[in-house]
């Protein structure tokens, strides 16, 4: 089939979004299936890209954006909607899926809707929730107001967790179903543990026992609660490890003087790093997935997480690790100790942790994404254009 993508986010800023639509890209080509994506610049608005480039056989049509205040790598694309129909007419797709759709998904569901054109959304970012992070809380009503009006307007949502699903429907948008995401376990593997990583950043307790590693993996930014952190900070014989980048860096490295800040990573270097970890530590409020938590678990790490989102469907408590309640500090240190001091019972958690992420593949999360995709075509009356 033919596939339009318009991607809210996409390379070379590398977060959720990104790496979701890059696995359904990979699924696509080997699927055979034509693909266009429509995602934002990386460079200043009026940056030129060849127009020949492509992504797992897709061809990638850039459009001029613009960095938001604060978070230069994070950039908005703008383009009327008659611009966005152009490109969409001149592909005629059969489906045009929308991923994490706000400002350019905005313009592109109209866009389809216009030219009758099936759409499925996926939602992915609690765009309304950030808002109070950011100290704009006076924008969260027009965000879902923006959020409401374009999955009232798609063919079908797809939300990757029962809470956002639940949030969704809660909100009177219908059509929304379940669609989860996938995990590399051959990537990330309890096998990629680094004696010699560890050793080199966490060493030894002056007792000579093993120091243990909590680690953290995403953006470094306001949504992401990192700053919790510090509860952990001065836990004896522990290493607090941060991994990713983001505009908090400097913030956090002031807050976190004795944590070990990696940069972004990606890869190898990133599936040995977590599966190094003795405890993964999540303190967003706002995921509604968590992609990073899916890979401790696949990398054999038990996970101590916030209660609300997509961790309330990852984390089974008292078994794969533990959900604490948003904003109990007290709680979050007490769950790291529970696992930090009990080398059996972390043990079997982490166990617990990779057997429960097995069989969740990206080919078969992308075969149901497919059959979203042949199902709105088949419900939607699509006129000759």
């Amino acid at each position: 089939m033919r596939i339009a993508i318009v991607a809210e986010s996409f390379l070379p800023q590398m977060n959720g979004v990104t790496h979701s639509v890059l696995r359904v890209l990979d699924h696509l080509h080997e699927r055979g299936d034509e693909v266009l994506v429509l995602a934002p610049s990386g460079e200043g608005a009026g940056a030129v890209f060849p127009q020949d480039e492509t992504v797992s056989g897709a061809k990638v049509v850039r459009l001029p954006a613009v960095p938001v205040a604060g978070y230069p790598n994070v950039r908005i694309a703008f383009g009327a909607v008659p611009k966005v129909r152009r490109l969409l007419r001149a592909f005629r797709p059969d489906v045009v899926h929308l991923a994490s759709p706000f400002e350019l998904g905005w313009r592109a569901v109209r866009a389809a809707s216009q030219l009758g054109i099936p759409t499925v959304a996926v939602y992915q970012t609690e765009v309304p929730g950030y808002a109070a992070r950011y100290g704009v809380p006076f924008l969260e009503n027009w965000a879902w107001q923006r959020v409401e009006a374009i999955h009232l307007l798609a063919d079908r949502t797809l939300a990757p967790s029962t809470f956002a699903l639940n949030q969704l429907r809660g909100r009177g948008i219908p059509g929304v179903e379940l669609w989860r995401r996938g995990v590399d376990t051959e990537r990330f593997s309890p096998a990629k543990r680094d004696a010699v990583w560890r050793a080199s950043v966490a060493g030894c307790t002056p007792a000579g026992s093993p120091v243990s590693v909590i680690g953290y993996v995403g953006r470094l930014a306001a949504e992401k609660q990192v700053e919790d952190l510090r509860v952990l900070a001065d836990l004896p014989g522990t290493r607090l490890v941060v991994v990713g980048d983001g505009p908090l860096r400097a913030q956090l490295e002031a807050q976190l003087p004795g944590a070990l800040f990696t940069g972004f990573k990606g890869g190898e270097d990133l599936a040995r790093i977590v599966a190094s970890f003795d405890l993964f530590v999540h303190p967003g409020e706002f995921e509604t997935f968590c992609q990073t938590i899916q890979e401790a678990m696949a990398s054999g790490v038990p996970v101590v997480a916030t209660g609300r989102g997509g961790p309330l469907d990852l984390v089974q408590n008292s078994k794969t690790g533990w959900l604490y309640s948003p904003g109990d500090l007290a709680q979050l240190r007490s769950y790291a100790q529970d696992l930090l001091g009990d080398d059996a019972k972390r043990a079997a958690f982490a166990e617990a942790a990779w057997r429960s992420v097995q069989g969740r593949s990206w080919s078969a999360i992308c075969a149901q994404l497919v059959e979203h995709y042949e199902d709105v075509i088949a419900r939607t009356a699509v006129p000759a254009r």
